[in-house]
């Protein structure tokens, strides 16, 4: 984590989530109060259904608050018109691309969207930011393949160039490391923790990789069925955080070697 520029840049204050309808609203979490700063690599981890995909839908105007506030770069979220939200947050989603006939290099091309004139032309600038996004993700020698040539775990790395490309301070990433074996589980999560020193940039990711998460991240957000806690992995352990996640008569939390083990 980058000391000298920490500074707050995404922050949540007493922010309830969930989905409403005209006559009615369903709470899926309720005072979520998180603080990133720049420079740091979070992670956020609980069980299936409990809510990360909602979180980050909303931390990026996706989905609406019901209460509370969401704050970026010392502004309200709901303030700021869609353009400029696209000059400082980027989003990757799990959802599969549009067209997987573009090549590697005008899918990253499209992170200069919110850059580029009415009719998207790219200037020498926009080209040199694309060709160091390739290189940051080392991916430069794909440039000119079609994506639908690609392995997962490559497309992804394509993914996160783009959201490169967009140069923005903040990257929110909703599990990354899907469909892919374990060693391309720890590569991309190694990956971002290595553009987060390089860039300084703040990269937010949800993840069922929980013991990755902890040797790897500056800090977590733990949702569990009573709360929403953020700090960093070895104050969660201290507080046994973790060994709220899934039942215990099941899984148990190791404090000792920060992993999970499947109770016999």
């Amino acid at each position: 984590m980058n000391n000298n520029s920490q500074h707050s840049i995404l922050k949540t204050q007493d922010l309830t989530i969930g989905y409403k309808s005209k006559n009615s609203k369903t709470v899926v979490a309720s005072d979520i109060n998180i603080d990133l700063q720049a420079g740091e690599l979070v992670g956020l981890v609980g069980a299936n259904g409990i809510g990360k995909s909602t979180l980050l839908r909303t931390l990026t105007q996706v989905h609406d608050t019901l209460e509370g506030k969401i704050v970026l770069n010392d502004k309200d979220l709901s303030e700021i018109q869609p353009l400029e939200l696209a000059k400082n947050l980027s989003l990757v989603l799990t959802e599969q691309i549009v067209s997987k006939n573009l090549t590697v290099f005008e899918l990253v091309a499209l992170g200069r969207q919110p850059y580029t004139n009415w009719i998207g032309n790219l200037s020498k600038y926009d080209t040199d930011i694309i060709e160091n996004s390739l290189k940051q993700t080392n991916i430069i020698e794909l440039k000119h393949r079609k994506c639908f040539e690609l392995s997962d775990g490559q497309l992804q790395k394509v993914m996160i160039a783009r959201a490169l490309a967009q140069d923005t301070n903040v990257i929110i990433l909703d599990e990354p490391t899907t469909h892919l074996d374990m060693y391309h589980k720890a590569y991309i999560l190694k990956l971002l923790q290595k553009l987060v020193k390089e860039t300084g940039k703040t990269i937010l990711f949800s993840s069922h990789e929980i013991d990755l998460a902890i040797q790897l991240c500056d800090k977590m957000i733990v949702m569990t069925n009573g709360s929403v806690v953020s700090d960093m992995p070895c104050n969660l352990i201290q507080r046994g955080i973790f060994n709220e996640l899934f039942p215990k008569d099941l899984i148990a939390f190791d404090e000792k070697t920060g992993s999970f083990r499947v109770n016999k």
